[in-house]
């Protein structure tokens, strides 16, 4: 059996067009001829739109070309929008030497000087020669574990803390497990946070203040949350640097804590939700949530 990397095709800006009024949609197929490539198409969607479910789709299709006979690494095709999440997503569970690279687009394939194709290449490489779940993209070749998207429209647009992996986890689906994202701000209460709780979240990330802070009401939401059986995680709305739960005074990070919070030390808020939503749906203990988070 010949060695090939597997292609997988999800949609996103690099596998779009631009119709007559200037709006980029996403197209069937993606137009990679390469060799030693074996192109397969999982589905065909703007990247903002998927949903848990989409990402178990692409974790299975991983999967599924990594137990093909002669591949030697995977490439996915994929939006920039939530590129983060997936790629976290499909770390989260990987236990194979072989890379799974992800990579995308900000131009469209039909711009007249494209960015997709220099970055499929890069991708391609490194599914040659890689190990683990990276991000090819502008130049850069970066883990998925602590990437965020950190431009609209730079094409070298991703950047990583580098953190380190974790023992992969047992995959178990997480379609139907709700997890939501609530950013805090200056006078923020605890609404957000109850409706979130009573519309059946079983986690909830907090995107604090500075490195970890609100105010005495979000806390007393969130002790309450917990209190519900609802796991509540606290990142931060600043790029990057540690969090760290030494603030006091009734809305600090120490106080989230003391009601029951998790500190994401690193992971910012798209990636902690799908940590948390994994956890969640492995059936993990609040101290295994805790461990895996600190």
């Amino acid at each position: 059996m010949s060695k090939f990397v597997a292609l997988l095709t999800t949609g996103g800006t690099i596998a779009s067009s631009r119709d007559e009024h200037g709006v980029s949609r996403p197209v069937a197929g993606v137009g990679v001829d390469v060799d030693g490539v074996a192109v397969r198409e999982v589905m065909s969607k703007d990247s903002s739109a998927l949903d848990f479910a989409d990402l178990d789709t692409i974790r299975t299709a991983v999967a599924d070309a990594l137990a093909e006979d002669g591949c030697v690494g995977v490439v996915v095709l994929h939006g920039t929008d939530t590129m983060e999440e997936s790629a976290l997503y499909v770390d989260l569970f990987h236990d194979d030497e072989r890379p799974v690279v992800f990579t995308g687009a900000q131009r469209t394939a039909d711009h007249a000087d494209p960015d997709g194709p220099g970055n499929i290449a890069a991708a391609v490489a490194a599914a040659q020669s890689e190990r683990g779940v990276l991000i090819a993209f502008g130049g850069r070749l970066l883990p998925a574990r602590g990437a965020i998207k950190k431009h609209t429209t730079e094409l070298d647009a991703f950047r990583s803390a580098a953190l380190p992996r974790p023992k992969p986890l047992p995959w178990k689906p997480i379609a139907g497990v709700r997890v939501d994202i609530v950013a805090l701000y200056p006078g923020a209460d605890g609404l957000q946070i109850d409706a979130c709780r009573q519309a059946g979240a079983l986690g909830i990330v907090l995107q604090a203040l500075g490195s970890g802070n609100t105010n005495a009401g979000v806390v007393h939401a969130v002790k309450e949350a917990v209190a519900a059986g609802v796991h509540v995680v606290v990142t931060t709305r600043v790029p990057f640097g540690e969090t760290s739960p030494t603030y006091g005074g009734g809305g600090g990070g120490h106080d989230l804590v003391d009601a029951g919070a998790v500190f994401s030390r690193e992971l910012r808020a798209g990636q902690a939700r799908i940590q948390l939503a994994a956890l969640i749906a492995a059936e993990a203990s609040a101290m295994v949530v805790h461990n895996s988070f600190s």
